[in-house]
């Protein structure tokens, strides 16, 4: 084993060489990374002594900080109540719930609160093999950390979304306690307003993971899941979202049921699944929201139409991208079947060879046996898009990926190209530039 001095050595130079290699040198598509704004990364910076404080306890049923079981908390409980407050605001709903530290732990607190609620273990669910995020999947979280069942809604491949009759005739069959929409590979809205009847008819609560789209639901160029049905939103905030890591829970308990539910789920954070809950993103992630806030429409739109054009322009050039008649998307990624060009393994690693960074995926069609070699390639346009990128600089890209795809040169001899192309966006745009900016602009509005 090395020294321990040289262990720590290499640890920061691997540090050095990970912000360069990410940030300067590669054209970052990975659909479920965001990019943080120079105002959000400050306000980070201005937050070292919250990100080492401890505050356990309970909320009420606003949000609002209740009671905390350490002392020194005046500032402290004033931000967490301030970040909710903004959060609900941006989202129009009545409660939210902040002290998540990822999406996956708002799933958790989420899906294990409304069973407890609902006093029923079912839970329909995307299937894994169309979307969903592991932590929906009896595999993962819900199954084997939560023991739920799972039953999944009926999914159409052609439409690339949920079957809502047929989900419909599901869930009146199986009478679960949850029903859950949203997930990872996500390029449509979820027909919550088509089966909120049925969910309500059987008693089911309906939870729609955001984590993906919230950024798009927040510009208004997605869909309005609280509006159109779901009791509960869940998210990470940091993909289209752009925002520092952690996670979200929000709703607009109207209702006891609701009520109930928001408490339950509250028990299922602290003391169940939390005690730091990583205060120090707080601040960061107020700012991110205020952002949205400002600039959200104006950077959802073109991140969508940033991710159709690359759609329709790699289908126009001989790659197959699902959903064609659909107009491949309608949020920030596409997915391709790049079966005809050597599968997903070997092509996302050639992108990576020539610094463009997306992942394989698993399409619905593919043998769900085949994760380490599936047929396609998910690719995200949320970073790209904030760091400037048009529609014709999307182009150029595409023509640069297809050299890859297709084997006109080497990786090695396109990276040139990608280097040179990242260099002429070296900012972040759709933001604040400094905490001073962000407030300069609060005093005028």
């Amino acid at each position: 084993m090395e020294k321990f001095s040289d262990l720590v050595l290499n640890l920061i130079e691997a540090t050095r060489k990970h912000e360069r290699y990410r940030d300067k040198e590669c054209i970052n598509m990975i659909a479920s990374e965001g990019l943080k704004s120079p105002a959000v990364n400050q306000m980070l910076d201005l937050s070292h002594d919250l990100a080492c404080r401890y505050a356990e306890g309970e909320n009420d049923t606003q949000g609002h900080v209740k009671k905390r079981y350490y002392q020194g908390q005046k500032y402290m409980s004033q931000i967490e109540d301030f970040s909710t407050d903004i959060m609900k605001s941006l989202f129009k709903s009545t409660w939210a719930d902040v002290r998540l530290v990822s999406g996956t732990h708002a799933n958790l607190a989420t899906f294990k609160g409304l069973s407890l609620a609902s006093k029923n273990n079912k839970m329909v669910v995307t299937p894994l093999s169309c979307g969903a995020h592991i932590s929906h999947d009896y595999t993962g979280l819900a199954g084997n950390v939560l023991g739920l069942e799972n039953i999944n809604h009926v999914y159409n491949i052609d439409e690339f979304n949920i079957d809502p009759d047929k989900s419909a005739y599901v869930i009146r069959a199986a009478k679960p306690g949850i029903v859950t929409f949203g997930g990872s590979l996500f390029l449509f809205p979820h027909p919550i307003k088509e089966l909120k009847a049925v969910c309500d008819e059987v008693g089911a609560y309906v939870a729609y993971d955001a984590s993906h789209v919230l950024g798009l639901i927040a510009g208004g160029q997605f869909q309005d899941p609280l509006r159109e049905g779901a009791d509960f939103i869940t998210s990470s905030t940091h993909k289209t979202f752009p925002g520092p890591q952690g996670g979200v829970i929000m709703g607009s308990p109207t209702t006891p049921a609701l009520e109930k539910a928001v408490k339950k789920i509250q028990f299922a954070i602290f003391p169940l699944s939390a005690s730091s809950t990583h205060l120090g993103r707080l601040p960061a992630l107020g700012i991110a929201a205020l952002e949205m806030n400002v600039f959200g429409e104006q950077l959802a739109r073109q991140i969508v139409r940033n991710a159709q054009t690359a759609g329709q322009y790699l289908c126009e050039n001989g790659v197959k991208v699902l959903a064609e008649k659909k107009g491949f998307t309608k949020s920030h990624q596409i997915a391709v079947d790049i079966r005809s060009f050597g599968g997903g393994n070997k092509i996302a690693q050639d992108l990576e060879d020539a610094n463009i960074i997306l992942n394989k995926n698993l399409l619905p069609y593919d043998d769900q046996s085949s994760k380490g070699d599936p047929s396609g390639l998910r690719i995200g346009f949320q970073d790209i898009t904030r760091r400037g990128f048009g529609e014709g600089d999307i182009k150029h890209l595409c023509d640069l990926m297809l050299d890859v795809i297709k084997s006109k040169r080497k990786p090695e001899e396109v990276k040139a190209d990608v280097l040179a192309l990242r260099k002429e966006f070296s900012g972040v745009k759709y933001c604040f530039q400094s905490v001073e900016e962000a407030l300069t602009y609060i005093k005028k509005a």
